[in-house]
This record gives structure tokens, C-alpha cells and sequence, in this order.
């Protein structure tokens, strides 16, 4: 397929008018005296261009996408169109309280529904993202030592933890203590005791973890660390796998942060928009940011009176559409949001049986919405390693899950079907699986040199990663 400057073939899209335009009045050295060099062709050949384009995407709309630790599910058309609403799209983010009612309404009514599914006191909708709610919550955890006078300087963090959980607490200035997983999987809690000590501010925890696995030991990890003096920071990027049959205030948690593009059904990828609200408990609730939507039984109101805040982390109030959107798909499931999990949870431990028998299972436990199997068989046997796996399934319509993710298991293959997906499609990806597990025995160059149906063949990840080129050199 030929670029758009490759096809520009000089026929002028648009003309705004044929008249001349002076530009006199211009100081001569802001007047171009080249052409600028974009590509020009009429507007039914560019429409066609980027159709044709957007045919290649590859999307959940059109084919299975079991990115582990992701949750790529089906997005509810109408939660767009709500979104898109006139006097929600339209109104302008520096509106004062009174004329923002509704706006204002709905997120009040959003962090109330949030504090319920999360147990907690408090809630800030400001943050854009996962990992833009991990640095709020570990901001707010940092200020709440300092205003004791208890300068603590470390963070544990198991080393089953979400990727980004070590880059948000060591921006806020902590030292990152790493803990290892016991053989089961799961946060070693002796491992635990022997690195816990008065310098420790907090644990960060995702539960289930990065494995799928919950968190059996959790009530002893609050003891432990309360009792030291400690906090717990939860990092809700799993949420999804436990809606409405437990709570992070129920595990101990002080702070929690939620991923609504993931949890809440609301499209995510390609670098957002997304939402990454901050959930805390009542001893924390001065510390975040300001302002918080609040009701004074007459108006909805923006309050910026907290003592402690660290002050506001995003500009407008966060990403006011993706709200939109989340609130809608609560109202939507009501007291059945639970069954999204538990559909979830039922898919994932379906799959895993499913695979087990063609692919290492390193934790061969029940699972919650995800699991992670292994290609090391595959690697060790006929040289085809879970990037050649992932490859193959490209050409199989069929999204890669999570590869090489989580660090702790070798050649990690990590899968997570939502609870979007019903049987037939499951099992239709159980047999791709094994069948791509058999060519490995048999055909192993054909995988090593997958993708072969795909519009890009094998490219250089780490290149094009380090050195992107955005530039077209004509």
C-alpha cells in the first residue's frame, strides 16, 4: 500500500476561494517561500486512503483481543453516544458551579458508586490514567508521612506486582524494596517480615496479581504492615476479576486506584483517553486533590477546602467524556455488575483448563480473570519462543495476549479473555492454540517466520521502539 504522499497527484481537496489573497500586511519573514511539501489529492481519494487504512487496525470489533492484564472487552456502543451529547460535548471545561449542574451531578453520583464497589471514603476522578492514579495515590501516601513529621523512604513492591508500580513510587522520591513470590505464586510473607521495618511508608499490591492469582494471605499483610505503622496502596488495574464479591477496604487497603477505561468498559489503547480515579479512606481524605465534587443538599460544587491536598493533577477536572461513559456502564449493569466479573473469572479458569495440557502452567491454581502459561516447552523443544506464538496467532485473526509478562515467569504468554467473549469464540481460540502448539513440533520454521498474512511482516520491536521514523522521506 502506497503512502498519501506516495499517491498525492497535485488535485487541490478543497478550495476556500479562488480570489488572491494580499498579504501585504504580513512582516515578509512569516511568508513561506516553498512549497510546504503535504500530499494533495481529491477529498473521495483520501477518504478511500484512510478507509483502507483503518481496514488493517485491528480491533475488538474484529477479532478475539485476550490482552492479559488489559482487559480489552467489548465497549458499549451507546456509552459513545451518551458521551457525545450535546451539553455534555459542548460545555466548556472553565463553566462556573452553577452552570455545570448536570455535569457536576454526574460525577458526584460517579464517585458515590465508586466509594460503594471500593469500600472507601473518598474519591478524586482526576486522574487520567492507571498509572496517573498509582503517582496521585503514592503522592497523597508521601504527604501523609511528612505532615506526621515520619519521613519514611521506602516502598515494598513484590515482584508480581504492575510494571509501572516501581516508576510511580520512585518518582515520589521512595526507595523500591522488591519481595518475592512464595512457590504458589503469591506475596512470601516471611519475605515480607524480613524487609518490614519504621522506614517502610507502604506495600503497593495489585489483587489478584499479574499472575491472576488472588491474594489468600491479604488480611495478613494489612496486620503486618498497619501494625508497623505502614499503608497499603491498591492497584485496581484487576478490579475487574473481583466487582461486587469483595472490596479493597475489605482486604485492609488505605488507597486505591481504579482504571475505568478497563473495568468500566470504556475504549482504551493507543495511549488513552482514560481515567484513573483515587479511592481513600477517611484518614486520608484531606490529602487529595483538590477540588473534590461535593453536594450541599441544594447544588453541586467543586471543593477546593482540604488541608492537605498535593494540590490538583490534571487540568479540568480529568477526562470528563470517559466518565461519561463509566457512569453509564454502571447504570447499566446495576446490581448485576457482579456478574461481569464472575463471567470473567469463569472464561479465564475455562481457558486455562483448555490449554494446560499443550502449554507449561507454572502456577496450575484457580485463577481469576487471567492466567499466564509459559512457551518454555515450545522454546526448549523445537527453538518456536512465545514471540514466535505470538506471531502465529496474528495470522489466525486473533490479537497476541501479553507476552513476556509478568517477569517472573519465563517466556510468559499472558491471557485474558474478559468476560465479553462467549463460548464458541473461546473455544475457537482453544483450537488455534493448539494447533499452533502442534506445528511447533512439527513445522517449527513456519512460526519462526510468522506473520505471513499480515499487511507488515516481522518487524524490529526494540528498533522501532527506540527509534521510531515518523518522517516521510519522499
Amino acid at each position: 500500500m502506497k503512502t498519501i504522499f506516495e499517491k498525492s497527484n497535485g488535485v487541490d481537496g478543497i478550495n476556500l476561494t479562488d480570489e488572491k489573497i494580499d498579504t501585504s500586511f504580513l512582516d515578509s519573514s512569516f511568508i513561506r517561500d516553498e512549497k510546504i511539501g503535504l500530499p494533495q489529492l481529491g477529498e473521495l481519494d483520501v477518504m478511500r486512503h484512510y478507509k483502507e487504512l483503518s481496514d488493517r487496525n485491528f480491533c475488538i470489533e474484529k477479532g478475539f483481543y485476550p490482552l492479559g492484564s488489559c482487559t480489552m472487552k467489548y465497549n458499549p456502543k451507546v456509552n459513545e453516544f451518551l458521551a457525545a451529547l450535546e451539553n455534555f460535548g459542548s460545555l466548556h471545561p472553565l463553566s462556573v458551579d452553577e452552570d455545570c449542574q448536570g455535569a457536576l451531578e454526574l460525577m458526584f453520583k460517579l464517585q458515590e458508586a465508586l466509594k460503594t464497589l471500593t469500600g472507601m471514603d473518598a474519591v478524586t476522578l482526576q486522574p487520567s490514567a492507571g498509572a496517573h492514579g498509582e503517582l496521585t495515590g503514592m503522592m497523597i501516601i508521601k504527604k501523609y508521612f511528612e505532615t506526621k513529621g515520619d519521613l519514611r523512604k521506602k516502598v515494598i513492591i513484590p515482584d508480581s506486582a504492575h510494571g509501572t508500580n516501581p516508576a510511580s513510587a520512585k518518582m515520589c522520591g521512595f526507595d523500591i524494596v522488591e519481595i518475592k513470590s512464595n512457590d504458589r505464586g503469591q506475596v512470601d510473607i516471611e519475605a515480607l517480615k524480613l524487609v518490614l521495618d519504621k522506614d517502610v511508608a507502604a506495600i503497593m499490591m495489585t489483587n489478584p496479581n499479574t499472575l491472576g492469582l488472588f491474594e489468600e494471605n491479604v488480611l495478613e499483610i494489612s496486620r503486618l504492615m498497619h501494625e508497623n505503622g505502614s499503608l497499603l496502596y491498591y492497584d485496581g488495574a484487576n478490579f475487574n476479576a473481583i466487582m461486587g464479591y469483595t472490596n479493597p477496604r475489605l482486604m485492609g487497603f488505605d488507597v486505591v486506584h481504579l482504571n475505568l477505561h478497563k473495568t468500566m468498559a470504556t475504549p482504551h489503547g493507543g495511549g488513552g483517553p482514560g481515567a484513573g480515579p483515587v479511592c481513600v479512606t477517611e484518614a486520608l481524605k484531606e490529602f487529595l486533590p483538590a477540588p473534590l465534587i461535593d453536594f450541599d443538599g441544594k447544588k453541586y460544587f467543586r471543593n477546593y477546602n482540604l488541608k492537605h491536598s498535593i494540590g490538583s493533577v490534571k487540568a479540568f477536572y480529568g477526562n470528563f467524556g470517559v466518565l461519561v461513559k463509566a457512569y453509564a456502564y454502571i447504570l447499566m449493569m446495576g446490581k448485576n455488575l457482579k456478574n461481569a466479573s464472575e463471567n470473567a473469572v469463569l472464561n479465564a479458569n475455562y481457558l486455562k483448563e483448555q490449554l494446560k495440557k499443550y502449554y507449561d502452567l507454572p502456577y496450575d491454581e484457580v485463577c481469576m480473570h487471567e492466567f499466564v502459561l509459559s512457551g518454555e516447552k515450545q522454546k526448549h523443544q523445537s527453538g518456536v519462543s512465545t514471540l514466535n506464538i505470538a506471531k502465529a496467532l496474528m495470522d489466525e485473526n486473533t490479537h497476541p495476549p501479553t507476552v513476556y509478562f509478568p517477569l517472573i515467569v519465563h517466556e510468559a504468554i499472558m491471557i485474558e479473555p474478559t468476560e465479553s467473549e462467549t463460548k464458541e469464540k473461546m473455544d475457537e481460540f482453544v483450537q488455534i492454540m493448539i494447533k499452533i502448539a502442534k506445528e511447533a513440533e512439527i513445522y517449527p520454521e513456519k512460526l519462526i517466520s510468522a506473520p505471513h498474512t499480515t499487511p507488515v511482516k516481522r518487524v524490529d520491536e526494540t528498533l522501532a521502539a527506540r527509534h521510531p521514523d515518523l518522517k516521510f522521506q519522499g
